[in-house]
């Protein structure tokens, strides 16, 4: 892998994490302002936070690997 596809990859893992932190931004937000009445939006926000951080850690874990095995 190029030294530009690791630099574009690297980019893509911090969207990713901030994409992550948004979205449980969201979930801590639904828990301190709106449960239990807002009790309903807890599957849809908690699934999609749960996908996002999957995705990141995906994409975490293959730059990590990556990145071991660049010479240093």
């Amino acid at each position: 892998m190029t030294e530009e596809e690791l630099k574009a990859l690297d980019k893509e893992v911090k969207k990713l994490k901030r994409i992550a932190s948004e979205w449980a931004g969201q979930l801590h937000d639904l828990v301190e302002d709106k449960l239990p009445a807002g009790y309903q939006e807890l599957p849809a926000i908690a699934q999609s936070t749960f996908a996002a951080c999957q995705a990141w850690a995906a994409a975490n874990e293959h730059l990590a690997k990556l990145n071991s095995h660049q010479p240093t």
